[in-house]
């Protein structure tokens, strides 16, 4: 069935799926199947097809918000390395979805973050949950 010939049905659809209480996102080749009231074990991170200039935006909004300490990203901090957008805005928006209560909208970051069920700490950088 081709759906552009079937809005409505395309429609139904999508509204079933979004009220079914569980929230589907792809990352890479995969899926994560995320249930509305599993708040444990989720992270935020950053798409890693985002531009850097829009990752730099979001490291910049989530490090201005009360509750959001971006210290370890900072040289000497346990998660500066590696020194890139993409390290530094994953880490920080990471603190604002925990901040803002681990929503799957408080991870949107205008379509450039996406939330993992795995843990992206490595080393001695750790990921808050």
């Amino acid at each position: 069935m081709e759906l552009a010939k079937y809005p409505l049905a395309y429609a139904l659809l999508l509204c079933l799926a979004v009220s079914a209480g569980s929230r589907s996102y792809g990352y890479g080749g995969g899926q994560y199947q995320i249930r509305g009231d599993d708040v444990q074990g989720r992270w935020c991170i950053a798409k890693p097809s985002a531009y850097n200039f829009e990752l730099l935006r979001n490291l910049d909004y989530s490090c201005g918000q009360n509750g959001v300490e971006c210290r370890q990203i900072q040289p000497g901090g346990s998660c500066f390395r590696p020194d890139t957008a993409f390290g530094h805005a994953s880490y920080a928006m990471n603190l604002f979805f925990k901040a803002a209560g681990k929503h799957p909208w408080d991870c949107h970051f205008n379509g450039t973050g996406i939330v993992v069920t795995q843990d992206p700490s490595f080393g001695a950088c750790t990921y808050p949950l």
